[in-house]
């Protein structure tokens, strides 16, 4: 599975950077649960394809130039680890970037949980 479970996240992150909410939808399993990295330490969770589109299209409609480079894909069976490079744009025209991982577990063939850490 782990050759699928990797072109899933894939698919997902490439939607994401398009800003293509309605592929990324396609990736999630009904039940499926999302841990962000804010606030920390923990982060906030979000439970079921609902409130996760919820976040991921408020993500897109305020995020300038948002972008997720992939550094590493590992998978292992049902499990996905994303090494990536986040960066954006100000409003004042600046720029930003942070590092992570997201660690994915998937069931059939959709994300089921994606649980999201960041350096610093």
């Amino acid at each position: 599975m782990s050759d699928d479970a990797i072109e899933v996240v894939r698919r997902f992150n490439e939607a994401l950077n398009a800003g293509d909410l309605s592929g990324m939808i396609a990736c999630l399993t009904e039940d499926t649960v999302f841990e962000n990295t804010e606030p920390a330490p923990d982060g906030t969770r979000y439970d079921g394809k609902a409130a996760v589109g919820a976040f991921w299209k408020a993500f897109l409609e305020g995020s300038q130039a948002a972008r997720i480079e992939v550094e590493e894909l590992l998978g292992c069976g049902e499990r996905v680890v994303m090494r990536w490079r986040y960066t954006w744009r100000e409003t004042s025209g600046a720029s930003g970037h942070i590092r992570g991982i997201d660690v994915y577990r998937l069931r059939q063939g959709r994300i089921s949980e994606k649980l999201s850490y960041v350096k610093g």
